[in-house]
C-alpha cells in the first residue's frame, strides 16, 4: 500500500527526485501493487506524437488491486456506503469481500452475454450501487467501460455508443433525482434507435417503473445475477490495454472519447488520492461527484478503493429534502473526509448557514474541492462553516484528459492559500507559457499552464481518431501538453488557476480571467454566486458579461447592477466592471456542478439558435428563462 507524504519538507523531496529521475520514481511506486508479470520499461513516448507508454509489458488486473488484495485483511472491512436520494429509503453497505462478490456475480453476466475483453459497455445508470459493481465488473473482464451520465439525451447517447461500437448497454428503469423521477430505459431504447452494434441491454429496477423489454435483446439484471457465480477469473490486461472511454462534450461536433489505460491509471489515481487526501484506515470518505464523470471514476471508485478505503456513493442532490443533505449525510455516515464542488458550497451558502449550524461535522477532517477554481467567499465559507477551521482545504486541480490530479495542496501536510490550487504534486511538471510557447521562469507572472513531461495516466488517445488528440491536446505548443487553463504563480510558486483560455477576456488589450472577476462579483453580501464571459464589443474588442445569483429577492436592480460595479473597481479595477449584468435565478449546471459557459456566452454573443446539448443539464428550463431575460 502506498505510505502518504507526511511533511512538506518530505514532499519537496519527493518532488525533486520524481522530476530528476522520473523513470525510478514512478517504477517504485508502482512496487505497491499487485502485477501478474512485470514491466521491461517504466515510460516511453513522444509528447509532439501525442505518444505516452507506461509499464510496459506488465500486466494486471485493477480489480485484484482494487478488491482481491484486500480480503485477507480487510475483507469485513465497509468498501462502499450508498446513501439513497430519499433519507427515509434506507440505506446499504457493502463490505470489501460482499463487494467483490457482486462485481464477480456481474463479470459473469457480462460473460454469459458474449461480452469478452476489449468489448466496449455503455453504462447509463442512477447513482446506486449497481453502477460501480457494473463499472468493476467490466473491468473485472477486460471490458472497456463508456459511463454516461444518466441525464443525456438519446441522440447524445447514441452519438457514444456508435463512436464506441458498444456490443451491451446496462442500465435501469429510471432513477430518482431530488423531487424528480427520470426514465433511464425509454431513453435507452429511444437511442437505440439509430446503434447497430448493441446486442444485449441488461436493465435493473430501481423505481419499478414499467418498461418494455425486448424480446431477445433485453434482460433483468436481478433474474441475470440470480445464477451468477461468485467466482469470476480476472482478465489478464496489459498495462497499456483500454480501461475506459469517457466522453467530453462541446457545443459542437462530436464527443470526444478521451481514453485512459489499466496500468498508469491504476499507479496515479492511488498515489494521488493517498497524498492529496491523506486517508487513515478507519476514514469515511465522500466524494460528491456522478461516476458519469472523471471525478467520479478517478475519485468515488478507482483511488479510494485502491487504497482500502471506504467509499461513500449518493444518490441525491445537495438541496433535497432541504440544503443541510449534505451535512446531514456526513453526521449519519461520520464522514471523515469530502470533497465537492464550488457551485455546490456557493448554492449551500445562498440558502444560509442555518443549514449547516444545525449539524456538528464533527469527525470531518479534510475538505477538498474539485470542478473549478473556487473563489474567495466560497473558500472562507467551506473552511469556517464546514471544517470548523480546523480541516485542511486543497483545491485540486485537473481534467478528464490528466486522469487524475495535478495541482493541489496535501492535506496536512502543504501550506494553503485561499483560491490557489498550490503545488504540483510529484511528478508532475507543469509551466507556465507565453503566447509564443516560450516558458515563464519568473513567479509573480501569469501565462498559459501547460505540463511538459508524461504522467502515467495522462491521456492515450482520443477514441478512435488519434489525430485528433494530438491536435487538441499537443499540437498548440510543441513538446507540452497544452491544459487549455490560464494560470499565474506567486512568488512562492504556488499556482492559481485562472480559467479555460477561452474563458480569459481581453477587454482594451488586458486579459482577465473570468474566474477573477467572478471572485470580485462574489465578495457582493448579495450575490450567491456568478458566471462571466465574453462577447464583441465594439469598442473594446470584448465585453464583460456578468450572470449573477442573489441570496434575497432583488428589489432595485439597478442599484444592485451599481454596488456590483463599485465591488469589481475596487477588487480589480474599473476596467473590469461588467458591461450587462443580468440578473438570474439560477446558472446551468451538469449535475456534477460544473457551470456550463459554453452555453452563456453563446446567450451573451446573441447565438441562442444553437446552445448544443442542454440535456446533461441539472436544470434545461434555466436555459429558457436566460434566453428570455437576455440584455
Amino acid at each position: 500500500m502506498i505510505q502518504p507524504i507526511k511533511t512538506f519538507d518530505a514532499y519537496q523531496e519527493a518532488y525533486t527526485k520524481s522530476v530528476n529521475d522520473p523513470a525510478q520514481f514512478w517504477g517504485e511506486v508502482a512496487e505497491n501493487f499487485d502485477w501478474k508479470s512485470p514491466w521491461g520499461k517504466v515510460f516511453s513516448g513522444d509528447f509532439s506524437q501525442a505518444e505516452s507508454k507506461w509499464f510496459e509489458g506488465a500486466t494486471l488486473n485493477i480489480t485484484e488491486n482494487c478488491l482481491d488484495r484486500h480480503l485477507a485483511e480487510r475483507g469485513n472491512k465497509l468498501a462502499m456506503i450508498w446513501e439513497p436520494n430519499d433519507p427515509k429509503e434506507r440505506f446499504v453497505r457493502y463490505t470489501f469481500r460482499e463487494l467483490h462478490e457482486q462485481v464477480s456475480k456481474f463479470g459473469n453476466v457480462l460473460r454469459a452475454q458474449g461480452v469478452g475483453k476489449g468489448d466496449r459497455v455503455c453504462i447509463y445508470m442512477p447513482m446506486i450501487p449497481e453502477l460501480m459493481v457494473a463499472v468493476l465488473a467490466c473491468a473485472r473482464i477486460g471490458a472497456v467501460h463508456s459511463v454516461v451520465f444518466a441525464g443525456f439525451a438519446a441522440h447524445s447517447i447514441a452519438d457514444r455508443i456508435n463512436d464506441s461500437g458498444c456490443k451491451l448497454v446496462v442500465t435501469a428503469d429510471a432513477l430518482y433525482r431530488g423531487a424528480k423521477q427520470i426514465p433511464c430505459k425509454a431513453v435507452i431504447d429511444e437511442a437505440l434507435l439509430s446503434c447497430s452494434t448493441v446486442e444485449k441491454v441488461i436493465v435493473y429496477e430501481r423505481a419499478q417503473w414499467p418498461v418494455e423489454m425486448v424480446v431477445g435483446r433485453d434482460i433483468w439484471w436481478h433474474e441475470a445475477m440470480a445464477s451468477a457465480s461468485t467466482h469470476c477469473e480476472p482478465e489478464v490486461m496489459q498495462a497499456e490495454d483500454m480501461l475506459f472511454i469517457l466522453y467530453t462534450s462541446g457545443s459542437t461536433g462530436k464527443p470526444k472519447g478521451v481514453v485512459h489505460t489499466c496500468g498508469g491509471y491504476m499507479v496515479y489515481t492511488a498515489y494521488s488520492f493517498a497524498n492529496v487526501f491523506q486517508p487513515k484506515e478507519s476514514d469515511v470518505y465522500w466524494c460528491t461527484a456522478d461516476i458519469g464523470w472523471i471525478t467520479g471514476h478517478s475519485y468515488l471508485i478507482y483511488g479510494p478503493l485502491l487504497n482500502g478505503t471506504t467509499t461513500l456513493v449518493f444518490e441525491g442532490v445537495p438541496t433535497y429534502p432541504d440544503p443541510g443533505r449534505f451535512w446531514q449525510v456526513c453526521d449519519k455516515h461520520a464522514v471523515n473526509i469530502f470533497y465537492t464542488a464550488p457551485t455546490a458550497i456557493r448554492s449551500l451558502m445562498a440558502a444560509g448557514e442555518d443549514h449547516v449550524l444545525s449539524y456538528s461535522l464533527d469527525k470531518l477532517r479534510v475538505l477538498g474541492s474539485v470542478g473549478e477554481p473556487i473563489n474567495e467567499e466560497a473558500w472562507h465559507w467551506y473552511n469556517i462553516h464546514v471544517g470548523k477551521e480546523r480541516c485542511p482545504l486543497t483545491d485540486t486541480w485537473w481534467q478528464t484528459e490528466t486522469g487524475g490530479i495535478m495541482i493541489a495542496a496535501l492535506a496536512g501536510v502543504s501550506p494553503l492559500k485561499p483560491s490557489f490550487a498550490g503545488y504540483p504534486l510529484p511528478g508532475i511538471q507543469p509551466v507556465l507559457l507565453n503566447q509564443s510557447g516560450e516558458e515563464i521562469a519568473e513567479n509573480e507572472q501569469e501565462g498559459y499552464l501547460a505540463i511538459k513531461f508524461p504522467w502515467p495516466s495522462m491521456i492515450r488517445t482520443t477514441y478512435g481518431d488519434h489525430e485528433r488528440c494530438r491536435l487538441t491536446y499537443f499540437d498548440t505548443y510543441k513538446g507540452y501538453y497544452f491544459t487549455g487553463d490560464g494560470a499565474k504563480r506567486d512568488t512562492n510558486g504556488m499556482y492559481k488557476i485562472i480559467g479555460r483560455v477561452d474563458d480569459v477576456i481581453n477587454v482594451s488589450g488586458h486579459r482577465f480571467g473570468t474566474a477573477e472577476i467572478e471572485n470580485a462579483i462574489n465578495q457582493n453580501t448579495h450575490i450567491a454566486e456568478s458566471a462571466v464571459v465574453g462577447y464583441p464589443h465594439d469598442i473594446k474588442g470584448q465585453g464583460i458579461y456578468a450572470f449573477v445569483v442573489c441570496k434575497d429577492k432583488v428589489f432595485d436592480p439597478v442599484n444592485l447592477r451599481g454596488e456590483i460595479n463599485e465591488t469589481v473597481t475596487a477588487q480589480i479595477g474599473k476596467i473590469a466592471k461588467p458591461d450587462k449584468i443580468q440578473i438570474v435565478s439560477a446558472l446551468p449546471k451538469t449535475r456534477s456542478g460544473k457551470i456550463m459557459r459554453r452555453i452563456l456566452r453563446k446567450v451573451a454573443e446573441g447565438d441562442v439558435s444553437n446552445l448544443g446539448d442542454t440535456s446533461t443539464l441539472l436544470d434545461p428550463l434555466v436555459v429558457e428563462e436566460i434566453v428570455a431575460g437576455k440584455l
